[in-house]
């Protein structure tokens, strides 16, 4: 478990240095899980210790939310105050998602029957 831990915040810290040497404006976190997921395809596998225990790990995440929360209280004023066009952003961002889901769903399953006829077609 020990393992796993030092290379998850390995990996976020990395995640830091970058997005703070490159004034970029995404999160560390985000860019070290970007190159954890790098990582693994690169090796093409999941080493055992991390297939193990992220699971264990993932059973707690829930408690990430509370600081979420907090937050949430703390700036609940600057919220009211732009409610309506929060409420609009995020429900243009929740149609363009279903939108892109299911087009991709439609392309990979059209794609995925192509590939079988070409493979029945092949051995008739």
């Amino acid at each position: 478990m020990l393992e796993t831990l030092i290379v998850l915040v390995a990996y976020q810290w990395f995640g830091e240095m970058v997005s703070h040497a490159l004034s970029l404006p995404i999160p560390g976190p985000v860019l070290g899980m970007l190159f954890l997921f790098l990582t693994l395809m690169t090796r093409r596998g999941i080493p055992h210790f991390l297939g193990e225990n992220v699971p264990k790990l993932m059973a707690w995440l829930g408690l990430l939310f509370v600081p979420a929360g907090v937050g949430v209280i703390q700036y609940l004023d600057l919220l009211e105050r732009a409610f309506w066009p929060l409420t609009i952003t995020l429900l243009v961002a929740l149609f363009a998602t279903h939108l892109a889901t299911a087009g991709s769903l439609k392309l990979l399953l059209a794609r995925h029957r192509l590939r079988r006829l070409r493979k029945l077609g092949g051995k008739a």
